[in-house]
């Protein structure tokens, strides 16, 4: 199989961003957060105020799962419920101040994880990684 195939590509590119996954996600230990938590949370940091249903989707679990999440969050004070100024009858999940800043610190812890790993590169490698985020993304962004 050629180098440059697809498939040999795309199964590379899987496995290293499950295994960078992997890696940084020690780092959310300091958050104190289950990852399915964590997770909730950074849709409506990086995603804004949404329905328990759309963030249900986001997070692709049912609304009673992400009822039971979200309330945990609640109780925790990380997010808060509020009333849709656009429908009356539904409610708004958004992120309080206590839980962006958790979510910040867990950002920070990630950051500096894999920026003590980049660091270890070269330039020339560290030039290629940032080529290649840069086509991850691209990716990501695509239909």
């Amino acid at each position: 199989m050629a180098k440059d195939d697809a498939l040999d590509v795309a199964e590379r590119v899987h496995k290293a961003a499950i295994r960078m996954l992997r890696a940084a996600r020690v780092a959310d230990a300091t958050t104190g957060l289950s990852a399915p938590k964590l997770s909730a949370l950074s849709v409506l940091v990086f995603g804004g105020a949404m329905s328990l249903s759309a963030l249900a989707k986001a997070e692709q679990v049912t609304a009673p799962t992400m009822s039971k999440l979200v309330g945990d969050l609640e109780a925790e004070g990380l997010v808060a419920k509020r009333a849709d100024k656009a429908d009356k009858r539904g409610l708004r999940i958004e992120v309080t101040t206590k839980g962006r800043a958790l979510m910040e610190k867990g950002r920070q812890a990630r950051l500096a994880l894999l920026t003590a790993r980049v660091a270890k590169l070269s330039r020339a490698e560290r030039a290629q990684l940032d080529a290649a985020a840069a086509l991850m993304l691209k990716l990501a962004a695509s239909p």
